[in-house]
């Protein structure tokens, strides 16, 4: 069966996409691009460096983005390349990336809470952001309609 932009709908799942995004960016030190990126890529399941490219296009440019993504675990190798048979080098998303877009999509479907505790990152309310975050953290846990 597949779903149609009426069923997406009925399920309000991109309700609180941009509280989720941010709640996770700012959780786990990435850009919006990255996890969206990251989003993309463990679409993909596995890829080359080329689609990583390929994936970049619609965002802003950053020249360290690769290399960060691999040097901080988002990006691991699964297949390496051997000069011989295998071209290119053949990547895919790490099992903590995998693990925080499965709870990203959990948040998003009402599965699962943001987090409210005191270690999480936004309720530390230092900034007039924070305070703002929490708010509506607390509102999209009391909407009923969720």
């Amino acid at each position: 069966m597949r779903l149609t932009s009426h069923d997406l709908r009925e399920l309000k799942i991109l309700k609180y996409y941009r509280l989720t995004r941010k709640w996770a960016c700012k959780t786990y030190g990435l850009t919006d691009a990255e996890l969206e990126l990251l989003i993309f890529l463990d679409c993909q399941n596995r890829f080359t460096r080329q689609e990583f490219i390929d994936g970049t296009y619609t965002m802003s440019w950053d020249k360290n983005r690769w290399e960060k993504l691999r040097r901080e675990g988002w990006i691991e190798v699964w297949r390496q390349r051997n000069r011989t048979t295998i071209k290119y080098t053949v990547y895919k998303t790490s099992m903590k990336c995998s693990q925080i877009i499965s709870r990203i999509y959990r948040i998003l479907l009402g599965e699962e809470d943001l987090p409210t505790s005191e270690r999480s990152i936004f309720y530390n309310n230092k900034t007039y952001t924070d305070k703002v975050f929490n708010k509506a953290i607390d509102d999209m846990i009391k909407d009923p309609t969720r």
